[in-house]
């Protein structure tokens, strides 16, 4: 299980935690915008000044084999060897790919996450989820690979857009209605938790505990893991519609809207109670906006979801689902219509 670190001095953690792992080699995994934008906040570190480093193309596209293969190349050309550290700063895209570059290098091989984005903090970050996207899917090649230290800051979050804000607050929002009501109650009110540092501190700070709660107790997703997958399975469906069309929209957002389907899926399968899909459904008309796909999309989200890489048997849409706020239930499988009712419903519901 990855130890996490909340610092106030990212610069001084990273070389205090890179050192204590005592690494022969090191790479410095990131993006092309995160190189430009955060790297120079984190001067005094001699390890983002100092080392080895690669920035990759940024966001889904660059989220690849090829992209693989680069990093492979460059630990290559610095002689890595199994004692070596991939030091991995940017988003989830940089923790994904960089996670799942170490995971397959001489076998495996260590790595730390310093997340630059509110998303990768409570999500990618953590958790030892690794992997790249194949053929229109995300995330479909890919392995669980721990990290050795997660480094959580919220120096990086002031230089996000409110996109990409909004994508890591969803991730929050989900974190807290499988675990805790009072949790999700208080997140509700997002301009009183973003406009305070310290509220958010402490909020980034909650998800990850809840997230690491779980991990430690189900690290590859045989059982209670299954329960971070809340809002994913639509989610991942409507990522890759956006992508088709040509209007790609955050993991976040995707996943924000996921939930109000797996919400209605709750309140037919589970008896989920309809004020709070009510409830929901207006903090996401609020933040989110309207829906992400048409009637007409419907038949491609199914075919998606149904090839969706956590289903038990492909065609057998699996979702997790909620009794009530704090009590998911995983390994559901609504029928077809169940689904395409749920979507529908979505459309018509939105005020």
């Amino acid at each position: 299980m990855a130890q996490q670190y909340l610092t106030h001095d990212p610069a001084l953690t990273i070389d205090s935690t890179v050192e204590h792992l005592d690494a022969d080699k090191m790479l410095v995994v990131t993006d092309k915008n995160v190189e430009k934008i955060v790297l120079p906040a984190l001067s005094e570190s001699n390890v983002v000044t100092s080392q080895p480093r690669i920035a990759i193309i940024p966001g889904e596209p660059g989220k690849t084999l090829d992209t693989v293969t680069q990093i492979w190349d460059r630990l290559e050309e610095i002689g890595a060897t199994r004692r070596s550290l991939i030091v991995n700063i940017g988003g989830g895209v940089v923790t994904d790919i960089g996670g799942f570059a170490a995971a397959c290098f001489k076998r495996g091989i260590r790595t730390v996450n310093f997340p630059t984005t509110l998303l990768g903090a409570v999500d990618a970050a953590t958790g030892g989820k690794t992997g790249i996207n194949f053929r229109g899917l995300k995330n479909e090649i890919g392995a669980f690979h721990m990290p050795s230290r997660v480094i959580i800051s919220a120096l990086p979050f002031s230089t996000l857009s409110k996109e990409e804000t909004l994508s890591g607050y969803a991730e929050m929002v989900k974190t807290a209605l499988i675990s805790d009501q009072g949790f999700y109650e208080s997140l509700l009110d997002m301009e009183a938790v973003l406009d305070s540092e310290e509220i958010l501190g402490k909020a980034v700070e909650k998800c990850v505990c809840i997230k690491d709660s779980v991990v430690a107790q189900d690290p590859t997703e045989k059982g209670l893991r299954k329960i971070l997958n809340f809002g994913h399975t639509a989610g991942h469906a409507f990522e890759s519609l956006r992508i088709k069309k040509g209007q790609p929209v955050s993991h976040g957002k995707a996943v924000a809207h996921g939930m109000l389907v797996a919400l209605i899926l709750s309140e037919l399968k589970l008896g989920f109670p309809h004020s709070e899909v009510t409830r929901y459904r207006d903090f996401l008309h609020k933040y989110y906006g309207q829906p992400l796909f048409s009637t007409e999309d419907i038949p491609f989200l199914m075919e998606k979801m149904s090839s969706d890489k956590k289903n038990r048997s492909h065609g057998k849409p699996v979702f997790t689902l909620l009794k009530s706020i704090g009590e998911p239930e995983i390994d559901c499988t609504p029928s077809t219509s169940e689904i395409t009712t749920a979507l529908t419903f979505s459309l018509k519901f939105h005020p």
